[in-house]
This record gives C-alpha cells, structure tokens and sequence, in this order.
C-alpha cells in the first residue's frame, strides 16, 4: 500500500468508522468488522480507487457495499446456527443477546434516534451520509449507487418526515 492511499484512509478512520456504524445499524463490533473488512480488501489489492469519484466517496462505497455482504453472510450464519441450536436444545427462544446494548444517552438524541428508525432505509442514509459525514447530494448518490434526483427525493422526504416526527404533538399541548 502506498504512503498516499495510507495517509488517505488514517485521515478518514473516524469518518468511515461513523459510516460503518450507521451501515450496521449502530452494532459497534459488526462496524469494526466491517470496516476491518473494507480495509483488507485494499491491502489485499483487491480494490483500487479509478478516481471516477472523490477517494472519500468511493471508500464509502467501499463500506457501505462490504456491510451489506456481512449482513448477507451473517443472516445464513445466523438462521443455520438459530436452526441447530433449537435442535439441540428444544429452546425457542432465541439465543442471540439483544443489541440494545447501547451507552445512555440524553433524551433528545433518543428521540432524534427513534424518529431516525422510522424513516425508510433509503432516507435514514442519505440524512446520514450529508450530516454526519459532510456529503454532498452528488456524493451522497455515487455511495448510494443511485441517482443524484432520487437522493434529492430521498433526502427532502426524509427532512420533511424528521421535521414532522419530531415536532411536539397538539394532543399533549391542550
């Protein structure tokens, strides 16, 4: 790996750490997998940046792409293991913990995330990748891999409904 490619990839750790994060639904350690993951694609020089896109947008893409295989991967993993481990021990439930281990946090980022669960997947990256990690419009769809009009869509949709989820209701007002 070259000096440049290193110093690049340093320089956009917290970023792409951020972006990872998002991509795996906040599950810390399935981000650092991820993102481990990505890195060894590049190391192994099995993906080169062409400089068709921002190196910060194609490393993105690079992340984004590489969750959605890990979540491909660990979805069979998960239901042939779920499987045997029913048959083994005749229990229903099921034997993942609950990613809900999360730090406390104040109650206006809890709001801010749960009205951010409600958005249609699409909306939730597209608010992600422009306000977490400084895209622009044009970026945020050449991660995305689609066009920049559907990324405008996406993104006024999902400000609108964000808008609308987090303003206080009339109902407790009277």
């Amino acid at each position: 790996m070259d000096r440049e490619l290193a110093d690049n990839l340093e320089a956009l750790h917290p970023d792409a750490f951020g972006w990872a994060l998002h991509c795996c639904g906040g599950d810390a350690s399935r981000a650092e997998e991820v993102l481990q993951n990505a890195y060894l694609k590049i190391v192994q020089g099995r993906l080169h940046h062409a400089g068709a896109s921002s190196f910060r947008t194609w490393w993105f893409g690079v992340i984004r792409l590489t969750a959605h295989e890990e979540f491909r991967r660990l979805c069979y993993r998960e239901s042939l293991l779920g499987k045997l481990w029913m048959q083994l021990t005749g229990d229903a439930r099921d034997p993942r913990p609950s990613p809900s281990h999360q730090a406390e946090l104040d109650e206006q980022t809890l709001q801010l995330r749960a009205a951010l669960a409600q958005l249609p997947a699409r909306q939730a990256e597209v608010l992600h990748l422009v306000f977490y990690q400084d895209l622009t419009l044009s970026e945020a769809a050449a991660v995305m891999k689609v066009s920049v009009g559907s990324v405008r869509q996406h993104y006024e949709r999902g400000k609108a409904r964000l808008r609308s989820l987090l303003q206080p209701s009339s109902d407790h007002e009277s």
